[in-house]
């Protein structure tokens, strides 16, 4: 009996799950942890965090539990800035060893 061969996965692990907007998921998902990270090194309530972002209290719930098909790249974008943080967004030509797609570092 011939044994099924795993499918191969990716480096994107949301894509494998099928999700249709997994790269930019995990675009929000890289700036949502630095988000949070910053948050809680603030020691900021939600409420404290929604009145220096400009989001609303429920908003910043969802980015806490990272809840984010309805939170934009631009709205966490705008977040960061306004906790001090510098955002860069780069466009380059893609090549073999570096594939179309949207990539976040932080």
């Amino acid at each position: 009996m011939k044994r099924k061969q795993p499918p191969r996965g990716t480096d994107n692990v949301l894509e494998d799950l099928g999700f249709p907007d997994a790269l930019e998921l995990s675009a929000r998902t890289v700036l949502a942890v630095k988000l949070n990270a910053l948050l809680d090194a603030r020691g900021l309530t939600q409420v404290e965090a929604a009145r220096i972002t400009g989001m609303t209290q429920p908003k910043v719930s969802q980015v806490r539990r990272y809840k984010l098909q309805n939170i934009s790249l631009e709205r966490l974008m705008h977040a960061l800035v306004s906790l001090e943080q510098r955002v860069e967004i780069v466009v380059r030509s893609a090549r073999r060893a570096d594939p179309v797609g949207i990539t976040v570092s932080s």
